[in-house]
């Protein structure tokens, strides 16, 4: 068992996959950590649609080619896939946005993915988070109605059994980190 920091530490986004399935009750499990993220107000501005059908997920992957880019080709290989739909957010939260001049639902929803992708590195399976897709193909492929936006994509799958760590390269603590003024 990990300690919160150790599970941070260890948390990479991985985009390589071992030809191995993830079950169900794993994937409910990372979706239940994402359900109990903290968001503005308790507001929940979210709906995760599981994606781990073989033949939508084939789909899917062919929706983050966009023209001559596909930066995130790699996911082709993933096990399975969580999309996160932006929801209505409850009124105080999006009145507070409003007159803050920011939309608090991606800060929600943000977190709400840093809770998923932690748990699933919990379990072993490895995860990326993409923002870089076909809105206008994802959204056909999973029947959204006209109303709600995809905000992000997570892939997720176990790592090769051959795959080497890498270092975590970080900006030196000093650079992020200060105590009471910049």
């Amino acid at each position: 068992m990990y300690s919160f920091l150790e599970l941070a530490r260890s948390r990479r986004s991985l985009r390589t996959y071992a030809r191995r399935g993830i079950e169900r009750k794993d994937l409910e499990l990372c979706a239940e950590a994402a359900r109990h993220a903290p968001s503005a107000c308790n507001s929940q501005p979210w709906k995760f649609i599981i994606i781990d059908d073989p033949a939508r997920r084939e789909k899917i992957a062919g929706t983050f080619r966009r023209g001559t880019f596909s930066m995130n080709a790699f996911a082709r290989g993933a096990a399975a896939f969580v999309a996160i739909v932006s929801e209505k957010q409850k009124f105080a939260p999006w009145l507070g946005g409003k007159l803050a001049c920011r939309d608090l639902r991606q800060i929600d929803l943000g977190l709400a993915c840093a809770h998923l992708v932690l748990q699933a590195q919990e379990l072993g399976i490895g995860s990326c988070i993409l923002g870089w897709f076909n809105q206008k193909q994802l959204r056909r492929i999973l029947s959204l109605p006209p109303q709600k936006r995809i905000e992000l994509v997570i892939s997720l799958g176990y790592p090769p059994d051959d795959l080497a760590p890498r270092e975590k390269r970080l900006k030196e603590k000093n650079d992020v980190i200060s105590f009471n003024r910049y």
